[in-house]
């Protein structure tokens, strides 16, 4: 893909940028319009959104898309359709006693133009999700998709200029270089969603022009299995949650704790389940390939090192099949007693292999999860509460699902978002709305007010009045 000039790149910004100057508080008629054209791209063009997403993977299963990605951006954009007439309205909050009969409120007002850069893992959803509450807000937006998806983001930049003109919404594709460049522009937003070690890079280029940032990026979540769960229904889960896409998602389970002893029943569990959920691996278009060479081969270098230093690794393959490097299909992988300075235990994973680790208690557990970056997601298993409460009031992370993974993702009446190195800021529905807005705060003052009484000359009006100030605050 090809690098794309900075003066070229610098001229589509400074369009939108001259676009929202000229309507700097667009009415709900065309931020609601914005949103239909939004929903009419992802509607009117699911096929080839799928087709273009499977043939940069090598094989993406068509039902995941629809799932993971049109599906979810399909909920956001109705979502904001139905409430972005409210979240725009000013509202009134309270004044203190000492400045009545004066009154406050909070008026929500577009930032300008917002930047949105996004992966290659579900490069639809993570494109046009922030895109969503950007123009709800009433933002301009210019996006850039990743360099290792260039078919999709091809085709997204074709159906953007379809259904946009540039000044609304466009779409700059171009290598890691052309990214460098983007991140590194005035932005009154933006938003990135990656690994962590890339946004510290993008978080240190938009402090240059003092942009602020969203940062929307991963690290290693766990699921912890209480002894009160179900087994059977919380592995279940766990196979959903870490093979949706074969692995290569943000908030998937990156490992699993389990009671002490309970190790080889969780592996003995998780591979029927996989043999009932995918009887084949090569040729199943169910089960998604690893979207690069250089990501297969680095999922096999984790599993390598982990082994060599006497970790215990279960390939699942279910129908013995060869699987040719060139497919890209990786087989899912348990791994116990993994060295804790391995790779793979330091590292997010992203891709279908699990860690599994035991504990001796809960202490033990909580310990472990705190003693490491705080990470994106969370997943607890079980039916005592008070171990829950302890879990949920005792560890930080990004969202927490419970018996089940991922659906807290899917959540617009929630924010999504992590906390430190797996992220900083939310969106989502409302939270969206308010990240990409400023909320003004107006102070309207009444012209019937003491405010004079503390004007200069000062003497002892003015002590008097302060005192009585005081009182009532």
């Amino acid at each position: 893909m090809l690098h794309v000039k900075p003066d070229l790149l610098r001229e589509r910004f400074d369009m939108q940028r001259r676009a929202f100057a000229s309507e700097p508080f667009p009415s709900l008629a065309v931020r609601k319009d914005r949103l239909k054209r939004l929903q009419a791209l992802t509607e009117n063009h699911e096929q080839a959104i799928c087709e273009a997403i499977d043939a940069d993977f090598g094989s993406r299963s068509a039902h995941e898309t629809r799932f993971a990605e049109l599906f979810v951006v399909r909920a956001g954009i109705n979502h904001a359709l139905s409430h972005v007439g409210s979240w725009m309205r000013a509202r009134s909050v309270g004044t203190s006693l000492p400045f009545l009969p004066g009154k406050n409120r909070l008026l929500p007002q577009p930032l300008g133009v917002v930047g949105v850069v996004s992966p290659w893992n579900y490069p639809f959803q993570l494109a046009v999700a922030p895109a969503t509450a950007a123009l709800a807000a009433g933002n301009r937006v210019l996006m850039k998709p990743s360099e290792l998806t260039p078919r999709f983001s091809a085709l997204l930049a074709d159906l953007v200029a379809e259904h946009f003109a540039p000044e609304e919404v466009d779409v700059i594709t171009g290598d890691a270089e052309t990214g460098k460049a983007f991140v590194s522009l005035p932005f009154d937003h933006l938003i990135f969603t990656g690994s962590t070690a890339v946004g510290r890079h993008v978080a240190l280029a938009a402090a240059a022009n003092l942009t602020p940032v969203t940062l929307e990026l991963g690290g290693k979540s766990p699921a912890i299995l209480d002894p009160s769960c179900d087994m059977d229904a919380a592995v279940r889960s766990i196979v959903f949650g870490k093979l949706l896409n074969a692995g290569q998602t943000c908030i998937a389970p990156d490992y699993v704790m389990v009671p002490q002893g309970q190790a080889s029943a969780l592996t003995k569990r998780f591979a029927e389940i996989v043999r009932k959920l995918y009887p084949s691996l090569q040729a199943n278009d169910d089960y998604s390939s690893i979207v690069s060479d250089r990501h297969y081969q680095r999922l096999k270098s984790l599993i390598e090192e982990a082994a060599a230093g006497g970790a215990v690794v279960t390939e699942i393959n279910p129908a013995n099949e060869t699987l040719p490097a060139e497919g890209r299909k990786f087989a899912p992988t348990l791994v116990e007693k993994a060295p804790e300075d391995s790779r793979l235990m330091r590292e997010e994973i992203f891709g279908p292999v699990l860690p599994i680790l035991e504990y001796a208690s809960l202490d033990d557990a909580i310990a472990h999860v705190n003693r490491h970056d705080r990470p994106l997601a969370l997943y607890w298993f079980g039916t005592d509460s008070a171990a829950r409460e302890r879990v949920l009031h005792e560890t930080v992370a990004g969202g927490v699902t419970i018996n089940d993974c991922l659906l807290h993702i899917a959540q617009e009446r929630q924010p999504f978002g992590g906390v430190g190195a797996s992220g900083t800021g939310a969106y989502h529905g409302e939270w969206g709305f308010r990240t990409f807005s400023k909320e003004k705060p107006i102070f309207l003052q009444s012209r019937f007010n003491g405010g004079a009484l503390l004007h200069p000359p000062y003497g002892a009006m003015f002590e008097r009045v302060l005192k009585m100030l005081r009182l009532v605050t």
